[in-house]
């Protein structure tokens, strides 16, 4: 199967200091992937690089075969972890932007998961809090039937009741030729989900594994196994 994203010797570096160093890595469809480590480990960064936002220092990223571009916008639906909506627009019309913007945008499951979290569409953005503006962003980008999904901390500021529902949401709103990268480190509370693992360190890649062989090889949980190669 071919993969969906590829990097290959990717660095970047600001000043002469590498933040991501020679990361080399594939992800083929149908895989939930965590990309995990501590701040400033290069998580962040290497998600700017594949969305087209920031340029590699050297090595290449791949998206379906091609480099990040207007091409590749089309097929990745990416989810910042700062907040870029207008806060003056009501919740609906973010709904039609994004329908008119993108042309895998299903307006219908949107509104579906909008009821389902109990946001009333009419609401204006700036209304809301901070944790139901997390969540309006990634159902629009859950709603968007893309090929590459990359969400960069999407639990990081809602309820741990709402924590469930939000993963519930990713695992059912993606398709099987699709893949998603969950940038978090948020390790137990998003564990159950995941196909594979990346753990970044200093801008490295630590390891590279499926959940069900890191369990088998190491005897403990992905959970157990971050806390022991960061030293939580």
């Amino acid at each position: 199967m071919v993969a969906i994203l590829e990097c290959k010797g990717l660095t970047k570096s600001y000043g002469g200091k590498a933040v991501l160093n020679n990361v080399t890595l594939s992800i083929k469809p149908g895989r939930i992937v965590g990309l995990l480590g501590p701040n400033g480990s290069g998580k962040t960064t290497l998600i700017k690089i594949v969305t087209g936002l920031l340029t590699a220092t050297s090595g290449e990223a791949t998206i379906d075969g091609m480099a990040p571009g207007v091409e590749t916008k089309a097929l990745v639906s990416y989810l910042p972890e700062i907040t870029y909506l207008n806060d003056w627009m009501k919740v609906s019309q973010l709904v039609g932007f994004f329908s008119d913007f993108y042309e895998d945008f299903e307006s219908e499951k949107a509104y579906e998961m909008l009821r389902k979290l109990d946001i009333d569409e009419k609401q204006p953005l700036k209304t809301l809090s901070k944790g139901t503006k997390e969540k309006v962003q990634l159902i629009l980008v859950m709603a968007r039937n893309a090929k590459l999904y990359l969400l960069d901390e999407p639990i990081g500021g809602v309820d741990p009741a709402a924590r469930d529902y939000i993963l519930n949401t990713i695992i059912k709103n993606y398709n099987q030729n699709a893949a998603v990268v969950i940038s978090t480190h948020l390790i137990s509370d998003v564990e159950q989900v995941l196909d594979d693992v990346i753990f970044l360190k200093y801008g490295e890649i630590a390891l590279a594994s499926s959940v069900d062989d890191l369990r088998e090889n190491q005897k403990m949980s992905v959970d157990a196994y971050f806390r022991e190669v960061f030293k939580c």
